[in-house]
């Protein structure tokens, strides 16, 4: 990979949208290397609180955006971003970072139980939430004291520390949504798949990327692999954004 800046005025720009358990600050690293080879970055705030209003809030992110872009996606972030790109012709290229890539009808928590493997279950803890609409939503947390071996197993203690505390819900309802686009059929797919996964099997991983005919590139590594090796994240976002 070239280290010489690319032209920002040739740049697509590149959309990070973080999934479950995350929130931005999990494209710290990656979004630094973007920019140093003059991408414009927004690392979008995904709701986490359903997949079509999550997808909805993306889309117009999406809509704000002069140029061509990149969308890419974390974990349930993969699903957000296949439903969000499905009418949007400026989406040049979809990444998904250790993501779900869901076909129209699949839900996140299917796709994780079609595969042995996932741990995640018995690490997370429910809790109450207010709706709109004056009743009450079920949401997850990961155990702090298991987030690191969970999570980000590749990643300095201390870091996974702050990550816990500072992780964001989902709602368990944007887990069971299935989706009702599918962005990976018309758009190029790239799939950097994560083999010391704990969140979503490895198997589920390439089972989704093969379908989707995605450029898949496989690491060893954790899912929070956005933090522990955001080199080889954001290599494979510039792949994409140079094709």
């Amino acid at each position: 990979m070239s280290t010489e800046p690319t032209n920002p005025a040739a740049a697509p720009t590149i959309v990070l949208v973080h999934g479950a358990f995350a929130d931005s600050s999990s494209w710290n690293g990656v979004a630094e290397r973007l920019r140093a080879q003059g991408h414009p970055v927004i690392a979008a705030a995904n709701p986490l609180r359903g997949l079509d209003s999550d997808a909805a809030y993306v889309a117009s992110v999406l809509d704000s955006i002069e140029g061509p872009c990149v969308l890419v996606g974390h974990s349930y972030g993969g699903s957000v971003i296949t439903v969000a790109a499905a009418a949007k012709s400026n989406v040049k290229a979809l990444v998904y970072v250790a993501a779900f890539l869901p076909d129209e009808g699949e839900s996140a928590l299917q796709l994780t139980d079609k595969f042995p493997g996932s741990t995640l279950g018995p690490t997370t803890r429910p809790a109450s939430y207010p709706l709109p609409d004056g009743g009450t939503g079920t949401e997850l947390y990961i155990r702090q004291d298991e987030f690191h071996q969970q999570f980000a197993a590749d990643v300095p203690a201390a870091t996974a520390e702050l990550m816990a505390v500072t992780q964001r819900p989902v709602a368990l309802d944007a887990l069971q949504q299935p989706a009702t686009a599918t962005a990976w059929r018309k758009v190029p797919a790239f799939a950097l798949v994560t083999t010391e996964d704990k969140n979503i099997p490895v198997q589920a991983q390439r089972f989704m990327a093969e379908r989707a005919g995605a450029d898949i590139v496989e690491v060893s590594a954790s899912h929070a692999v956005s933090v522990s090796l955001p080199e080889v994240v954001s290599d494979l976002i510039l792949r994409a954004a140079e094709q």
